[in-house]
């Protein structure tokens, strides 16, 4: 469904108590979906709470987004969409909107413009993946170490491709129990050249290189299928080494004071944002269209920046971002896209992704059962 202005000059919008739409009924609760933990936790203080506060609105978290896909499908198929808005990936929302399951929009219709003056498709400009994407941050997936397990007289670890090295890191790892990133950094850390990556795992061959490669450490690897396991894993030392959000490891060793290092080093750069499932009631969408506007102006995201180290996908937002919240510290030091982070940065094709995930899915799930 494309959202039309036909629709949209029947719906009311309200944006900092102003309606900016002809009047009409907006539902006076939200489902929203998204990740959990530290992350749900930042969109709480940035977003919902002031939203609330302003409206009266009842928000209800769910923390499904590691499923979204295949859930909206079974919601889509059953006739009985019950999510409102829900946070996933770029390559997820490609699929999604591919699939017929996420509305399309008019971003400069439906989101706020800058701060600055711009326009929204000029202030979120590359981030706006496809017409149902509606960008919040740019992050990484990246590895966390226990420093108080590194061996007397080794370096700490600096990269994904340690987390392939057991002879000098001995000891269990953590990885996310589907294909993306790990196929990626098995065929980089077997000496595959970055730019022939994603040609090569088109391939059977490249396939097989890749679970080869992640053969070596299978047997002493923790698969988490949640977002906030893999740095509980890490926090409680039932692994040396695993992979994460990289927010997820700033809240654990800058807010929690966790005994935990981070190794940038090949971290993998995604996008992460909202897709409106289609199929919404008029109140629904009503509502939803209203929050968004909100959730994704150009303070909102600068806010998010506060309680999390998560770049703002909007330009007008960045120049807002300063310290964390409550504990006063600089947070560009610790964003994935500081340059002493960024050395050695992947960036997820989310497109191709988009297009093999669900074969890679497949293969992957039935190598982890052999």
């Amino acid at each position: 469904m494309k959202l039309t202005k036909a629709f949209m000059a029947t719906t009311a919008l309200t944006v900092a108590g102003t309606v900016v739409m002809a009047a009409g009924h907006m539902a006076d609760q939200m489902t929203i979906v998204s990740w959990g933990g530290a992350y749900s936790a930042s969109q709480q203080a940035a977003y919902h709470d002031p939203y609330m506060a302003n409206t009266g609105v009842t928000i209800i978290n769910d923390e499904s987004s590691s499923e979204a896909v295949a859930k909206l499908r079974a919601m889509s198929e059953a006739g009985n969409i019950t999510w409102d808005l829900v946070d996933v990936e770029a390559a997820d929302a490609i699929r999604l909107c591919d699939e017929g399951l996420a509305m399309e929009i008019d971003a400069d219709e439906v989101l706020a413009p800058g701060d600055d003056g711009s326009t929204a498709t000029d202030d979120f400009g590359d981030m706006l993946v496809n017409d149902c994407f509606i960008p919040q941050i740019v992050f990484s997936t990246t590895f966390g170490y226990r420093t108080d397990m590194v061996p007397e007289g080794v370096a700490p670890p600096s990269g994904a491709c340690d987390v392939f090295d057991q002879e000098t890191y001995p000891g269990k790892r953590a990885l996310n129990r589907n294909p993306v990133a790990n196929m990626e950094w098995a065929l980089l850390c077997d000496g595959v050249a970055y730019e022939d990556v994603y040609d090569l795992l088109e391939t059977d061959e490249g396939q097989a290189q890749a679970f080869a490669k992640l053969d070596t450490i299978k047997d002493d690897t923790v698969w988490w299928t949640s977002a906030a396991e893999g740095v509980q894993l890490l926090a409680d030392g039932e692994v040396f080494m695993g992979s994460t959000y990289n927010g997820r490891l700033f809240s654990a060793i800058v807010e929690q004071n966790q005994p935990i290092g981070m190794a940038w080093d090949w971290q993998m750069f995604d996008l992460d944002g909202w897709v409106i499932p289609d199929g919404l009631s008029d109140e629904r969408l009503a509502r939803v269209l209203d929050y968004v506007r909100f959730a994704t102006d150009t303070q909102r995201l600068a806010d998010q920046a506060k309680y999390i180290s998560y770049g703002p996908a909007r330009q007008s937002s960045a120049p807002l971002v300063s310290t964390h919240a409550t504990l006063g510290i600089d947070m560009a030091p610790h964003m994935p896209t500081d340059p002493a982070n960024a050395e050695n940065t992947f960036v997820n094709n989310y497109t191709w992704w988009a297009d093999y995930r669900d074969d890679l899915d497949a293969k992957f799930q039935s190598w982890l059962a052999q």
